[in-house]
């Protein structure tokens, strides 16, 4: 008897998927992909019931990758294209959204910080060292009582001479205990400044941040600054106001455009490849209509979600990518992506709750994503002010 399932088709195959990357686009993809499988995927697991991930480790062996800062040209970095870098974060977050946020917390908020708005002193000196994962960044805006609205932030810089006095605290910080540089705003009489701040700098402490529900492989820390003195140039020369953090909250956001649309993927073939091979009723799980109707309608929302990170990716590549078209991605495949992690979680039933399965993994992870870097209420207002004119915010 012939094997009905020899020719099904993977879910990105029904749109085309592969015709719209270059060979470029898809052999870096590829890489990630294979150092994923080799060096991350067997631990993954006992990482997040632990609650604890080789930070540093991980970060030289990215480094060496080369995907750290990877969209961004000279001190080290790779200079590749924006839907290279977007391939790269799907891949990561198929595994983890912990690692893909090490990664766009390294490259898109701390390295592209200092990549457009640092002093070249300040490039020579990270940049090459962030890229090759010899050194560990953070980025610290949002703080205890001020995430979604930053410009009440009550961290503050004053002038003292030459140099800078920062005092105040910063919250949900990725990577802050184990960094080496943190990329820290606060208000300043001249308005929003960043500055950066050294590890083992007097009057800074991290600590992290324990007994979480989600991004358990991943390293979270609350920042302090008790009357911490920077020298002069230990701010960034050309970031003035909330525009600056704001355009590298943009970068990141862009990253998670493509890596919710990874946790997806991960979810339906882990759901797909169980679905065939269980049986119920003497006969393949996926032999039900209710689960074809299931994986149907998330294969639709996958590739509709990838196709809209490709054509965002393609116009960041052309220059003419908006800030509330990040939103958008941001805003549709976050949400679309959870709901295809707990509609996979029903389908594997009881074997779903444990971590020999990826779904319910990605949808507590995923939980943190739809709140960081912007959460689903702040981007749909950003898109009703765009739809209308009419801010809603206050």
């Amino acid at each position: 008897m012939s094997d009905p399932t020899a020719d099904r088709q993977h879910p990105l195959a029904l749109f085309g998927v592969e015709e719209l990357i270059t060979d470029e686009e898809r052999r870096i993809r590829d890489t990630v992909r294979a150092f994923v499988a080799d060096r991350i995927r067997p631990h993954l697991a006992d990482w997040y019931e632990a609650g604890h991930v080789p930070a540093r480790e991980l970060a030289a062996e990215l480094g060496r990758l080369g995907v750290l800062g990877m969209h961004l040209t000279g001190y080290g970095c790779a200079g590749t294209g924006a839907v290279s870098y977007g391939l790269a974060c799907a891949e990561l977050e198929a595994a983890d959204s912990g690692l893909r946020s090490l990664v766009s917390v390294q490259g898109s908020l701390a390295m592209y910080a200092i990549h457009a708005f640092g002093s070249e002193a300040q490039k020579q000196r990270w940049l090459p060292e962030l890229a090759a994962g010899r050194a560990l960044g953070c980025f610290g805006l949002t703080e205890p009582d001020f995430g979604s609205n930053p410009a009440g932030m009550r961290t503050r810089a004053r002038r003292d001479g030459t140099d800078w006095v920062l005092s105040g605290s910063k919250m949900w910080i990725t990577n802050g205990t184990v960094a080496d540089v943190a990329v820290v705003w606060a208000r300043t009489d001249d308005g929003v400044r960043g500055f950066l701040v050294e590890a083992g700098t007097p009057g800074f402490t991290s600590t992290e941040i324990t007994r979480k529900l989600s991004l358990r492989a991943s390293v979270t820390a609350e920042l302090a600054f008790d009357e911490v003195r920077l020298p002069a140039e230990a701010m960034l020369p050309d970031a003035r106001g909330l525009r600056a953090p704001l355009s590298c909250l943009d970068e990141a956001r862009f990253g998670i455009v493509f890596g919710a649309t990874g946790a997806a993927r991960d979810c339906l073939e882990t759901t797909i490849e169980w679905a065939i091979d269980r049986q119920a009723f003497d006969r393949p799980v996926a032999g039900f209509q209710l689960t074809q109707q299931k994986l149907v309608d998330m294969t639709l929302e996958l590739g509709k979600a990838t196709l809209l990170a490709l054509h965002l990716g393609r116009r960041k590549d052309a220059g003419t990518l908006r800030s509330e078209q990040i939103s958008l991605g941001k805003l549709n495949n976050v949400r679309e992506a959870i709901g295809i992690a707990r509609e996979c979680r029903t389908i594997l039933a009881a074997a779903g709750i444990t971590l020999d399965f990826a779904p319910l993994r990605h949808a507590n992870n995923l939980e943190s994503v739809l709140t960081y870097e912007g959460t689903s209420e702040v981007h749909t207002l950003v898109l009703g002010q765009a739809l209308t004119g009419v801010p809603a915010f206050r």
